[in-house]
């Protein structure tokens, strides 16, 4: 019968379809045939270690395969799987090189950067171009999949690179650009804190960042944005300015500015009562409403000689004070205790009125 059977002869590097008749933990058993059947070990199906092949491959199934060696020495056929796999994936990344077109992998961090496996094919992604900012710990792409361009293909030298960043700036630069096609100077926008600095806080806008400065904050006076806002935190604001690429948010709304009737509240005369915020040589600067600051001068504090604010008053105090100066152009107050003094010690002088 053996004499009579019609052999197909087995030639080292060709490919070959089998069918699977066997498979045990660490090696598959096709039917390819030829006189001997051919055998792929663990390490020639795949890269990944400690793979039981009876998990992935079931006998009756039908698989190509690429021939090792006609004899193993054993008069079976030494055959590949994982060889043939990385074949097709180097002629992806070879198509994908030629025709300049993003392609995807599975990672996973080394020394110096990221390797990525594409059926089988390896790429390398030098730290630098993993991302368009510093990434300190790259295990944080183990086993996922990354999407990469690739800038040098050279797989005789084993030289295949890849570059991530280059799709990160050019998303985030079209990103930016349909948001500032679609936004004004006066529009309202929401968005989230991306970052918080002393200087204020950047907002993301959903494909662009905003700064809220910390003077545009609050009417009122900031001392540390990072007591006001946190990362994550959403912010409802309005564009102050853009400038390119450049946007400057704020919140404080001009229908809010506690100025808008000031002349009014404040005008010189009215007595007003406020809290005492902070202080300097010269005197005390009083909170009399969120954005309004007075100025209460050393020598306006008391009838008393004083040497500082501090020998009289306390930061959080409230006190009660005469207007007795009102600037509107530069937004400024002057107050006095010992001008009411005088004038409530006055009313407590002078004759009753006979009816």
């Amino acid at each position: 019968m053996l004499d009579n059977e019609e052999w197909k002869e087995i030639r080292t590097g060709e490919v070959v379809d089998g069918r699977v008749i066997a498979v045990k933990p660490d090696r598959i058993v096709l039917n390819i045939g030829g006189k001997s059947d051919g055998i792929i070990t663990r390490s020639e199906y795949t890269s990944a270690p400690d793979v039981d092949l009876t998990t992935v491959v079931s006998v009756g199934d039908e698989m190509k395969a690429k021939v090792l060696k006609s004899n193993d020495g054993e008069g079976q056929v030494a055959l590949t799987y994982r060889k043939l796999v990385a074949d097709n994936g180097n002629k992806k990344l070879e198509d994908a090189f030629n025709n300049q077109e993003p392609i995807t992998g599975v990672a996973k961090n080394i020394k110096g950067g990221l390797e990525v496996i594409v059926d089988e094919a390896r790429v390398f992604i030098p730290a630098s171009l993993i991302s368009d900012t510093f990434v300190k710990d790259l295990s944080v792409y183990n086993g996922k999949e990354v999407t990469f361009v690739i800038t040098e293909y050279d797989p005789k030298n084993r030289k295949i690179i890849g570059d991530c960043k280059q799709l990160i700036v050019a998303a985030k630069k079209a990103a930016a650009e349909a948001v500032l096609s679609k936004i004004k100077e006066g529009d309202t926008i929401e968005g989230t804190v991306k970052n918080v600095t002393d200087f204020g806080a950047f907002i993301d806008l959903g494909g662009v960042d905003g700064l809220l400065h910390i003077s545009e904050m609050s009417w009122g006076r900031t001392e540390n944005p990072k007591k006001v806002y946190k990362i994550g935190d959403s912010v409802k604001c309005f564009i102050k300015e853009i400038n390119g690429d450049k946007i400057a948010l704020s919140v404080k709304y001009p229908d809010l500015n506690p100025w808008n009737n000031a002349a009014e509240k404040y005008a010189v005369g009215n007595v007003v009562k406020g809290t005492v915020a902070r202080m300097t040589d010269f005197g005390a600067f009083v909170q009399l409403e969120d954005g309004i600051d007075a100025l209460l001068h050393v020598s306006q504090i008391s009838r008393d000689r004083i040497e500082k604010p501090s020998d009289a008053l306390s930061i959080g105090q409230e006190i009660e004070a005469k207007v007795v100066d009102l600037n509107e152009a530069d937004k400024k107050i002057s107050l006095s205790i010992k001008a009411l003094l005088n004038d409530n010690e006055a009313q407590e002088e002078a004759p009753a009125t006979e009816e």
